[in-house]
Formats: structure tokens, C-alpha cells, sequence
């Protein structure tokens, strides 16, 4: 780490820790519950691994409809390339949007797993989810858990877990926002919802559209997304939920810089339907659901494709003894597709599909009056192709005092190679199961009354099999699993609490690893105040990046290229009536000209001005 990079973490770790500030929200909070990792409600404080939580509050302080590229700024470790303004582009190895945690990460992601309200979220195909369907309207919470998390989830949580948690309505009555935004690039944001609730009945809505021209010719971005939830309380024991999700979107690809290549032309449309059963008692608590996520694609290379991904999952919590929790649970998912080109040809327009069916338990243990927590667990994993393994997991949180706690665990995962990597483009019949194991430690602080949260967390996180495209006897290139990885580091979260109307959110992150990884920086740093008074909101943010990849050996340019960059953008909203306010936002106030992905250039300076209603 150079003395320059050192200094300012330790400038921006010293603001986030003394500055008198106030925020609405509290993403640190060791007490509070999450349900990601253990599927039950249960505190932080009492989970052996990291989980990282973006409140509804922080979500609303942003304008843009997409939530993957605030989630990337903010959790430390966890990084989502971008080739524009809004939008991921196109589908594939080629594509934005690919997620990656602690290094690891796939392209196109499929590593770590993407869930709404638990429910996968990955393509029949491909094997990843679709970045542009996430948006902030819909979305309640989000909760990250920062490596593998497979014995409650399966294959795709090798790296980690994002689990979007949308909205729902909770008191009687209507309620409802909308959002209107222009900006640089001819950029259009219609986001609106509503909710209603009465008795046992409430429903939750929305539509987002999005549209832009795109800092560069033939960028264009279109994306029409609708959402709806319906809920029904039985009593305070059950509920039943089903949603239905459904997006229609177009971008333009002009490829890399001075690229003499045609347009290409992407058209999808993506949708994903569930029903639930939940149920919470004094000594259980879980539920039962059934989910299935379908989508056709039409691209102007000329493939045409049907995805479809449906399964069931059944888990339950049962406190039976004091201090005690077993949670129970058994999934099946079945997921394929159909494309139109393939190679060899013979696997064209073939239904292909996969199964996966899987149990687990684990227990926790909390001791003096839940002091120590101990966890641990398996899962029994069976696969059409890959027969059956075991997943094991197990941990230790300790409590020393109120405001401290102390986490160790040891987690593995594994990835099961896609339909497309086993049977479509430079396929591998013969590719391995990828797999990790991660090792991390860590401690949460609450100082001065719970204003002050602090963590920090070492890990080091081990894998083989790892499927890399190999370009040395190309063209065509074919497939293969490569060796072992190696990449350990370390995480910082902090942010301040205070009476007055000023609040700091602070994190870091430093990789080291021990082969070049695409969209994994080696420093990664954000910064972010907010500041109100009276009818007047300000937010200033910083994020800075530092080692990342664009191109390694193992891509088709044969060489590594690393970028570094700082980002500056700031946000103001004034209250125009007690239900209306008028916002305006920039983004790379700096207008540094950096890039994410090799080739494609990121906007300059660029703008956001709109109206946003609440009633």
C-alpha cells in the first residue's frame, strides 16, 4: 500500500470516527436482525460471518433506479463493473454488471448469488442474474453476506450473498412515491409505487422506466420493469405471499473505443414469479415457498434463447431448548434453456437443464446467557451431473460486553459449471465443481451510546477448479478449470451517529491476491456525508478505487492493465411541501476519465434534476 493511499484511509477512518455527525440510519448496528444467514430473524451480534446491511432509509437517498452500483460503493469487498450512466449492457462473458466479492466473481457472475426476498435469481443459461432488474423502489433492505454461504443456498454462493428484501405495506391504509428525473445524456427516470393495506390484506406495486441516449454513440438504454406483491395474514402465525415480476429492456452496444464492430442490440425480457407460506411461533419460525424465473432473449448476433429456473424451498427454525436454534431445510431447483446456436451445432436448440436438490441443518448454541454463540452446520447436496457432496460450516461469535462482539467462522462453497460452459460456447462436458473455503475474523464496536459503529474483519478465502476461458490454441477458444486461488485481506465499516443533523458512512477494503482477477480492486475506499437543515439535504460522496484489473493474461489482449480512480459526486434535495421535494445530483464532479472494463470509457461530469412526491 503506498504512503499516499495509507494516509488517506486513515484521513477518512479518523473523519468517519470524530466528526459530530447524524444519521437516519444505522448500517452497523450489531443488534439488529437480519434473516440472510440463518433464513430466521436473528440478531448480527449472535452470526458467526459478515453480514453488511443497506437500510431503506439509504436506499431512498439516492436517484437512480438501479441499486447495484450504490450496493458496490458501498460494502466494502464487494465491487459490480458499469460501462455507462444506467444500464449493464449486454448479456455474457462481455457484459457490465458482474459481481464480485473478496475477488471472487464471474464472468458473467455466477459465483455469487443474487436473491429476492430468498429466492434465486439466476438465468437457465448463463447462470446469472440480470443486474438491471434491482431497483430501488421495490426494495426494503438489501443484506450481503461477504463469502460462501452455500450450505444454506447451494451452488452460485461460492463468493457470497446479496439478498434484496422488497417492500411491503405494514400500516392500514395508501401510501405511495413517485420519482421524475432528467438528466445528462437525454437520461429519463420515471420510478412510482404504491401500497395498500386493510385488515389481513395488503399489496405492494410499482413501475420503473428508464431510458438514456448514452454518453457515446449507439449506448442507447431502454428498461420497463413492474413488480407486484400480494399479501395475506392469516393470523399472527401465517402469512401468504406471492409476487410477480416482470422487465422489458433494450440496449445498444457500441464496443470498445475506435471498434470497427457493428452494434450490437440486445432485447430481453426477464420475469420471475414466487408464493410463500411463512410461519413464526414462540419455539419455530420458517416457511415454504415455490419460485420460477423465465426470459427470452433476442440479440443481433443472432441468438435467440428461452431461460427458465423454478424450485421449492422448505426451512424451520426450532427453538426446543433454552439458548438453542436448529434450523431445518430442504430446496430443489431445476433450471435450463434452449438456444438457437451452439458449438458444437448439435447442442443447438436442444433443451438443456440441470437439477440440484439439497438439506441442511444447522444449530446454534448460545452459552452464559448468550454471551458465546457457537454455530455449526452441513448441507448434503445432490446434483444430476456431479453427484452428491457435503458442505460444512461452523463458527463462534463471543460478546464480551454490550457494545463488542468478536466472530470467527470457517464456511465453504462451490459453483456447478453452466448449461453454457458444459454444452454451448467452447463447451467442457469433463469441467469440476468450483469450490472455495474462507476463513475470517472479526469485531464489531458500539462506542459513545451507539453512535459510533465500527468493524473490521480479516479473511483469507482458498479455491480450486476455478472455469477460465484458455486462449492459447485459439481461435476457438475452449474451456477449463484452472488451478488454485489465493486471496486474502481485509475489511473496514464505520459511520457516526449524533444528535445533530450530520452523518458519515465510512468503508475500505484491501485485496491481496495471488493471480490478476477482473473487477477486483486491491483498494477500494468510500466516503459519504450527509448533512440536513431545515428544508435543505446535502450529501457529498468519495469513492476511490485502486488495482483493478481491466485486462489480465487470461483474457483475449493477452496482458494486464490495472486502473486507478477517484470519484466525486454530490446530491441536494430541498422540501418543497411536506409531501414534495426537488433533488439535483453529480456524479464525477471531478470529470476523471477512467474505465472499468478495457475499451469502454466511463461518462465525464454528469447531472440528475427532478421532483419526488409521497403520499
Amino acid at each position: 500500500m503506498s504512503n499516499r493511499t495509507l494516509l488517506l484511509v486513515m484521513a477518512a477512518f479518523m473523519l468517519s470516527a470524530n466528526l459530530n455527525s447524524q444519521s437516519v440510519t444505522d448500517t452497523l448496528s450489531i443488534n439488529e436482525l437480519v434473516v440472510t444467514g440463518m433464513r430466521v430473524d436473528i440478531a448480527r451480534k449472535n452470526l458467526p460471518m459478515n453480514i453488511s446491511v443497506i437500510t431503506e432509509d439509504q436506499i431512498d437517498e439516492i436517484e437512480e433506479s438501479a441499486v447495484l452500483s450504490m450496493v458496490s460503493r458501498r460494502i466494502p469487498s464487494l465491487f459490480v463493473n458499469e460501462r455507462g450512466v444506467t444500464g449493464y449492457g449486454r448479456v455474457g462473458s462481455s457484459s457490465a454488471g458482474n459481481i464480485s466479492v473478496r475477488g471472487v466473481g464471474g464472468n458473467p457472475n455466477s459465483q455469487i448469488l443474487v436473491l429476492v426476498d430468498g429466492h434465486p435469481q439466476y438465468m437457465g443459461i448463463f447462470g446469472h442474474p440480470l443486474p438491471n432488474n434491482y431497483v430501488s423502489s421495490d426494495l426494503q433492505r438489501v443484506e450481503v453476506i461477504r463469502g460462501p454461504a452455500s450450505i444454506l443456498y447451494g451452488s452460485n454462493a461460492m463468493g457470497g450473498v446479496l439478498n434484496f428484501i422488497t417492500k411491503e405495506q405494514k400500516e392500514d391504509g395508501v401510501s405511495g412515491s413517485m420519482r421524475l428525473g432528467m438528466g445528462s445524456f437525454n437520461t429519463q427516470k420515471l420510478m412510482t409505487n404504491t401500497g395498500f393495506k386493510k385488515g389481513k390484506l395488503d399489496f405492494f406495486i410499482s413501475y420503473n422506466h428508464d431510458e438514456t441516449d448514452g454518453h457515446r454513440e449507439n449506448m442507447d438504454f431502454r428498461i420497463d420493469n413492474s413488480f407486484a406483491k400480494l399479501g395475506y395474514k392469516f393470523n399472527e402465525n401465517f402469512k401468504l405471499t406471492a409476487d410477480f415480476n416482470i422487465a422489458d429492456m433494450k440496449g445498444l452496444d457500441p464496443g470498445m473505443v475506435d471498434s470497427t464492430e457493428d452494434v450490437f442490440v440486445a432485447n430481453m425480457v426477464r420475469g420471475k414469479t414466487s408464493l410463500s407460506l411463512m410461519n413464526k411461533f414462540d419455539k419455530m419460525e420458517g416457511g415454504a415457498f415455490a419460485f420460477m424465473n423465465f426470459g427470452d432473449h433476442n440479440f443481433s448476433d443472432g441468438w435467440v434463447s428461452k431461460d427458465e429456473n423454478f424450485g421449492f424451498s422448505a426451512f424451520e427454525g426450532l427453538k426446543l431448548i433454552k439458548a438453542n436454534l436448529i434450523t431445518l431445510g430442504i430446496d430443489h431447483k431445476s433450471y435450463g434453456g434452449r438456444g438457437n446456436i451452439a458449438f458444437p451445432p448439435a447442442n443447438a436448440n436442444k433443451w438443456l437443464e440441470v437439477t440440484e436438490t439439497g438439506a441442511y441443518v444447522i444449530v446454534q448454541q448460545n452459552l452464559f446467557s448468550n454471551t458465546i454463540s457457537l454455530t455449526a452446520g452441513g448441507r448434503y447436496e445432490s446434483h444430476s451431473l456431479f453427484g452428491s457432496q457435503f458442505i460444512p460450516q461452523t463458527g463462534i461469535s463471543v460478546n464480551v460486553i454490550d457494545d463488542m462482539s468478536i466472530k470467527a467462522s470457517y464456511s465453504e462453497g462451490y459453483r456447478s459449471p453452466t448449461i453454457m460452459e458444459l454444452y454451448l460456447f467452447a463447451p467442457n462436458s469433463e469441467l469440476l465443481l468450483e469450490e472455495s473455503k474462507n476463513i475470517e475474523a472479526g469485531i464489531s464496536n458500539t462506542f459513545l451510546g451507539g453512535k459510533l459503529n465500527t468493524e473490521i474483519t480479516l479473511y483469507n478465502v482458498k479455491g480450486s477448479n476455478l472455469i477460465v476461458m484458455d486462449y492459447s490454441n485459439a481461435p476457438p477458444p475452449s474451456r477449463k478449470n484452472s488451478g488454485e486461488f489465493n486471496h486474502k485481506g481485509i475489511e473496514l465499516e464505520a459511520n457516526f451517529l449524533s444528535e445533530k443533523n450530520m452523518s458519515v458512512d465510512f468503508s475500505y477494503s484491501f485485496l491481496h491476491m495471488d493471480n490478476p482477477r477482473l473487477s477486483a480492486p486491491e483498494h477500494q475506499l468510500f466516503t459519504g456525508v450527509n448533512y440536513n437543515i431545515d428544508k435543505f439535504f446535502f450529501a457529498l460522496q468519495a469513492n476511490y478505487i485502486a488495482g483493478l484489473y481491466i485486462s489480465t493474461t487470461s483474457e483475449v489482449l493477452n496482458q494486464n492493465i490495472t486502473e486507478n480512480y477517484f470519484l466525486l459526486s454530490a446530491s441536494a434535495k430541498y422540501q418543497l411541501s411536506e409531501n414534495t421535494e426537488f433533488f439535483v445530483s453529480g456524479k464525477n464532479l471531478l470529470n476523471r476519465i477512467y474505465q472499468i472494463d478495457y475499451g469502454y470509457v466511463m461518462p465525464g461530469i454528469n447531472f440528475m434534476t427532478g421532483i419526488a412526491v409521497k403520499f
